[in-house]
């Protein structure tokens, strides 16, 4: 072969292996364009649904409200962005517990909870009732939820996190049914009068060992008035304890696999089958630090560091998570948070350190600096930290649950304004991108619409049922 027949066959070789690098180009671009239009068409045509949306009251006013694009991580305008169709909105109310608060579990500090929990209820109906009827209305029944949606409207209903408001009065339990309340946790980061919590973990102490008397008298009047029973939050004792007693199917609002996720906060794959065999649902949390958490052997490895040297542990130092404000308080009104500007990206959980521990450490001696970040390198490289969690990682604990479950039990929930985000779902103008990651694994418009909302609203109906047949 001459020499220029061998270089006119290289250039018509190298001219057809561009050629094959364009074709398969433009082909994964054209399939990746499907696969979100496909992923599109089926986020309109199913009712997105999210278990958990904390609120603020004072972003409930005539002048600064969810109808405005708020720093919030929801809002109307967010919801509508990202076609986010319900949101369950939280009545939250935290708890102090004795030193800290004189008169935590006495009726004062009962009756303080309780004016704050109304307070947050009361907001809720301002919002759907005054501020903008129009865009969002309160649910009160699964066959609210599809008629509101079908209606173009955003959908509302409200959730109650921590029985503490409660105080020692069952009949509240109506009281707060009447006022729109559809689910109900026991207890929240802290042993409360109804159940013990997962915080017990970290010592090893509970108050009850699960419910107490008061809580199984609670249980039973959620049942009866038809408020799901929320497992999310109580130890392992107490959960088990209600899927037990419960005459209806429980949720847990927003928890995670701890398979995959080893913080108590999180549902072992006991406390999932149980959740099956009562024909609950559990939704999913997309909060960073419950879907992807450090080395079970990291934590205590960096407090005998900070022990050894001299530095202080960061503040909120602990792997419960999801903590949030202790007094039942009311706080000073902020500045409506109106937002101006992109919002700065959320920083991966756990980093950082604190102005004291900077201090700390700079008043180390070369020679003891030197030697601490030696041995904090050698703790990065045997327990990693897990930085922040992804639409991926969240899927994840999605597969898992399906796999283990079935597609009948698994939801999805936030933990939006309460902690919640990971990186792609940051806030409910980014809801759309948890269908696309399920569409990307497999999943059918059929079971999509299960995770997504079905499942939740066929268990909130079986819990209606179960409050007709006990009324009887």
């Amino acid at each position: 072969m001459s020499r220029a027949t061998t270089y006119t066959a290289g250039v018509a070789l190298a001219a057809a292996g561009v050629a094959f690098l364009v074709h398969s180009t433009e082909t994964a671009a054209q399939a990746q364009q499907d696969l979100v239009a496909r992923a599109r068409a089926i986020h309109e045509r199913v009712i997105t649904l999210d278990t958990h949306n904390d609120i603020d009251p004072s972003n409930f006013t005539p002048t600064c409200n969810y109808t405005m694009r708020l720093t919030t991580q929801v809002n109307l305008p967010k919801m509508k962005e990202g076609g986010q169709d319900v949101s369950f909105m939280i009545v939250y109310v935290g708890q102090s517990n004795p030193p800290q608060v004189a008169d935590a579990f006495q009726p004062s500090g009962y009756d303080r909870a309780y004016k704050a929990a109304i307070a947050k209820f009361d907001a809720v109906h301002r919002l759907t009732e005054q501020i903008a009827p129009k865009d969002i209305e309160l649910a009160l029944s699964p066959a609210d939820v599809v008629r509101i949606a079908k209606s173009g409207k955003k959908v509302a209903v409200i959730g109650i996190e921590n029985g503490y408001p409660m105080g020692t009065d069952v009949t509240r339990v109506k009281e707060f049914f009447d006022r729109g309340g559809r689910y109900m946790s026991l207890a929240h980061n802290g042993h409360n009068q109804l159940a013990d919590s997962h915080t017990g973990e970290a010592t090893n102490e509970w108050r009850w060992g699960g419910l107490s008397p008061l809580g199984r008298q609670a249980l039973e009047a959620l049942n009866r008035v038809g408020i799901m029973v929320d497992v999310s939050h109580p130890s392992k004792g107490a959960v088990m304890q209600a899927i037990g007693l419960s005459k209806a199917p429980v949720i847990a609002s927003h928890s995670a696999v701890r398979k995959l996720a080893n913080v108590s906060r999180n549902m072992d794959d006991d406390m999932l089958m149980a959740m099956k065999t009562n024909g609950g649902v559990v939704q999913i949390v997309g909060l960073s630090g419950f879907v992807k958490s450090d080395p079970i052997e990291r934590e205590p490895a960096l407090n005998a560091l900070r022990q050894q040297f001299g530095l202080n542990p960061p503040a909120g130092a602990g792997r419960a998570g999801g903590a949030r404000g202790g007094a039942a308080t009311a706080p000073a009104t902020p500045p409506c948070p109106i937002e101006r500007a992109t919002p700065a990206p959320v920083s991966a959980a756990g980093g950082g350190r604190s102005a004291a521990q900077a201090s700390a450490l700079a008043r180390l001696t070369p020679e003891r600096r030197a030697e601490h970040d030696k041995r904090l390198a050698e703790i990065d490289t045997r327990w990693p930290a897990a930085g922040r969690a992804t639409v991926s990682d969240l899927a994840d604990h999605i597969d898992y649950a399906v796999k283990l479950m079935g597609i009948d039990h698994v939801g999805i929930s936030s933990d939006f304004d309460g902690g919640g985000g990971v990186d792609g779902w940051n806030s409910a103008a980014d809801t759309f991108n948890v269908t696309l990651e399920l569409v990307r694994r497999g999943y059918t418009e059929e079971q999509i619409g299960k995770i997504w909302s079905g499942n939740l609203l066929r268990v909130w109906g079986e819990v209606e049922r179960v409050a007709r047949q006990l009324s009887r």
